[in-house]
Formats: C-alpha cells, sequence, structure tokens
C-alpha cells in the first residue's frame, strides 16, 4: 500500500509539471505572437502612412486627395487614441471618453475603408463627384476626435496647474515658518546713577552735543577726584587713621594660657 501511494504521488505530481509546463508554453507563445502581430501592424501602417504621404505630394487629382483625406484622418484618430490610453491610466473619469471614441473608431474605420476602395476605383468622375461629401465625413470625425484629444490634454494640463500651484502655496508658508524669526527686543536701561538727581550739595547736569549727561564735580573737593569717581577709577587716598592699642580683656583666651595675677602694692 504505501508502495501505491508513493507512485500514486509521483504520477500526480508529474502531470501537475506536465500541466504546469504546457499552460506556460501556451502563455509564451501568445505573448510572442500577440508581440509580432503588434509589429507586423506597426510597420504595416508605417508603410501604409509613407506611401499615403508620398501619394499625397506626389499624385495630383482625385488620387492625391484621397491620399490626404485618408492621412489625415489617420493621423488625427491615431494621436487621440494615444492621448486617451495614457491619460485613462491616470485619470480614471476619461473611460467615458475612451468609450465615446471607440464608437467614433468605428466611423472613422469605415471612412479609411471607403476611400481605400475609392483609390482603386476606375471611375474617376464618380469619385471627384463624391469628394466633398468624403471631405465633410472626414472633417466630421477628425473634428471630433480632436475635441476629445485636447479636451483631454487640457483636464491633465489643469490638474498640473491645480497640483503645481497648491505645491507653490504650500512651499511659500513652509518657507514662510522658516523664516519666521524675531530679534528679542531689549528693555530699556535704568538711568545710571549720573544722572539721577544729585543729593544736596550737588550741583545740576550738564548735556553735551550727544544727549549724555556728565555729573557735575561735587562742591568742596577736587576735579581729579570727581574724574576718577566718574570714570570708576579708583578713590582718592584716604586720611590716616590713629592706632588704636587693642584692650587685653578682649583678647581670646585659650585653655593652656595663666590668668595674668593681681599686683599687690605694699
Amino acid at each position: 500500500m504505501e508502495v501505491e501511494a508513493v507512485i500514486a504521488v509521483v504520477a500526480l505530481l508529474f502531470f501537475a509539471f506536465v500541466a504546469l509546463g504546457v499552460y506556460a508554453t501556451v502563455k509564451v507563445v501568445g505573448a510572442a505572437k500577440r508581440g509580432v502581430d503588434r509589429t507586423i501592424t506597426q510597420a504595416r501602417r508605417s508603410v501604409e502612412d509613407t506611401t499615403l504621404r508620398a501619394k499625397s505630394f506626389g499624385q495630383p487629382g482625385v488620387a492625391g486627395e484621397l491620399a490626404q483625406l485618408r492621412l489625415g484622418l489617420r493621423t488625427s484618430m491615431r494621436a487621440t487614441q494615444d492621448a486617451l490610453h495614457a491619460g485613462v491610466a491616470e485619470d480614471a473619469s476619461l473611460a467615458e471618453s475612451v468609450d465615446l471614441f471607440r464608437r467614433l473608431s468605428a466611423h472613422g474605420l469605415e471612412l479609411d475603408d471607403e476611400l481605400k476602395r475609392l483609390e482603386r476605383e476606375p471611375d474617376r468622375a464618380t469619385v471627384a463627384s463624391l469628394l466633398p461629401q468624403l471631405r465633410e465625413r472626414t472633417q466630421r470625425i477628425t473634428h471630433s476626435a480632436d475635441s476629445l484629444r485636447w479636451a483631454a490634454r487640457d483636464r491633465a494640463r489643469q490638474f498640473a496647474a491645480d497640483d503645481l500651484d497648491a505645491l507653490n502655496a504650500q512651499i511659500d508658508i513652509e518657507a514662510g515658518a522658516l523664516r519666521h524669526w524675531t530679534a528679542e527686543e531689549q528693555p530699556p536701561r535704568a538711568p545710571g546713577p549720573g544722572a539721577a538727581s544729585q543729593g544736596p550739595g550737588a550741583g545740576a547736569t550738564r548735556t553735551s552735543g550727544t544727549g549724555v549727561d556728565w555729573p557735575e564735580p561735587a562742591a568742596g573737593t577736587g576735579s581729579s577726584a570727581t574724574a576718577d569717581e566718574s570714570w570708576g577709577g579708583p578713590a582718592g587716598p584716604e586720611a590716616p587713621q590713629a592706632i588704636t592699642a587693642p584692650d587685653p580683656r578682649l583678647r581670646t583666651r585659650y585653655p593652656w594660657q595663666k590668668s595674668a595675677r593681681p599686683e599687690t602694692t605694699n
């Protein structure tokens, strides 16, 4: 039983790996085929555009006008398709515009096929009679395609402008916040002692041309002493004091000192 179970598990794993390999191969082949088809389509489109451009400039008459109509129609429709597909990835509101363009593309493809058939039409007179109607249809389709394309571009441009305005406003606010410093106002200085009113016997202050008040010298003192006091210099010499002998009774007594014996008189 155990051997059969192991064999069954191995068989299941084998079939699972085979199925996975087949699925991966199909996906890779499909992606490669789509890439090749896309490349072939782009190459065919480039060749057709080059041929139409050459016919529009090189062939006069009905054939040249038909080539110009086809070239203008294809160029307008392709530009609108690229613009809408690029914009719908960023703006989901363009989904309705994409649906409208699909409906417009059906009319454009029908007109392009009709113009392509008329290029091979041998009756040039009949084709010439149909040109005004074909030209009007081409202009209506290209006008609608151009309207969708420019509306999508204007919408994207307006969104970019609004985003830029909001970003500029935020940057201005941040820049103002970074520059928002204010110098602290210094409190006014208190008047100095020289500018205050003097006591009795002091003279009145005199004001110089610079607005600075200089104290007058006090009565009974010399000019040199007053200048020293005003500029914070050293004070004048003091009068000598008399030397007084210290009182022995006021001295500090220590335990090891002997007390003085009283004097006796005979």
